[in-house]
């Protein structure tokens, strides 16, 4: 019994002496940085753009947040290739889905066009073909950055228009208008996510669909000098979930969520090129779900430059 005591004390106290450091951290944070001053002491002002809801300090301008799998992108992008392989299997149905994108930004505005390839193979036979073309943009809106930078968080808008090719995939317009929000807490941890409003226009039996979309991505970066593997610059371990709720017609009220754990590796530069390398393993959230995806595999090669 005394060793017992012996042990809840000292792992008492290990975890009070934690919640100490953790607190007194955050109270630093909070506290003024260092200023240069002449004649005054006033902290120089950071905020611009529209009713000064931007701030120069945040990190969501270095455009390094890590890209999502199967979440929407909401970090800006400069210059960015990437190619996508999502499997997805559910007893004896199967589906393939390859997706080239292409981002280019512009100050604070990206903007993004996705060409995918769809192929479903089932017991009634094989549809594949074109999907939508997705042309979209984005912009942050309102910025938030703590004195030291320890916690910075940014809002933004988008809008996503899906174009039909015409094929026996992609038949409707699709517009979806989006809200997002790109946080970073520390040196290591981000938390990306994305909310939108879908609408498929035209005729047949998916026009006038309504869903609600949504989407989370956490990551956790680990340098080169704390990870030392050969030829990586950031290891960064990840976890998605993403999920739609129908709002009408007979989907409505019914909700589908899929897991990813995943991965991405931030390779050294070749050259202006940054090859970004991701793998990642789907799974299903909820019975909904479960009904169209059992597991599945996703790979993603992206291409900074």
């Amino acid at each position: 019994m005394k060793l017992q005591i012996k042990t809840y004390t000292h792992i008492l106290g290990r975890l009070s002496t934690a919640a100490l450091v953790y607190t007194t951290a955050l109270a630093a944070d909070q506290m003024p940085a260092p200023t240069t001053t002449t004649n005054s002491s006033v902290t120089p002002d950071t905020r611009y753009g529209l009713f000064n809801g931007l701030d120069h300090r945040s990190w969501y301008s270095q455009g390094d947040f890590p890209e999502p799998f199967l979440v929407d992108d909401s970090g800006l992008e400069i210059n960015e290739a990437r190619l996508d392989w999502v499997h997805t299997k559910a007893g004896a149905q199967h589906s393939d889905t390859v997706t080239a994108e292409v981002e280019k930004g512009f100050g604070l505005l990206t903007l993004e066009i996705e060409v995918p390839y769809e192929r479903d193979v089932s017991p009634d036979g094989t549809t594949q073909g074109i999907g939508n073309i997705d042309l979209g943009a984005r912009y942050p809106f309102y910025q938030y950055v703590s004195r030291r930078g320890f916690f910075d968080t940014t809002f933004g808008g988008a809008m996503e228009v899906g174009i039909p090719a015409s094929s026996a995939i992609s038949v409707n317009p699709e517009f979806v208008p989006k809200i997002f929000n790109d946080t970073k807490i520390g040196e290591h941890f981000t938390a990306q996510s994305i909310f939108g409003y879908s609408t498929l226009t035209g005729g047949g039996a998916d026009g006038g669909l309504q869903t609600f979309e949504y989407g989370f991505t956490f990551g956790y970066s680990i340098e080169h000098s704390e990870l030392p593997l050969p030829g990586v610059q950031q290891f960064i371990p990840m976890f998605e979930l993403v999920g739609e709720t129908g709002l009408n017609k007979d989907a409505a009220g019914q909700n589908s969520v899929l897991g990813n754990a995943c991965f991405r590796l931030n390779l050294k530069t070749i050259g202006r090129v940054q090859p970004r390398l991701g793998l990642g393993f789907i799974f299903p959230m909820n019975s909904n779900a479960r009904a169209d995806v059992h597991c599945g595999v996703v790979t993603s090669f992206v291409f900074e430059y």
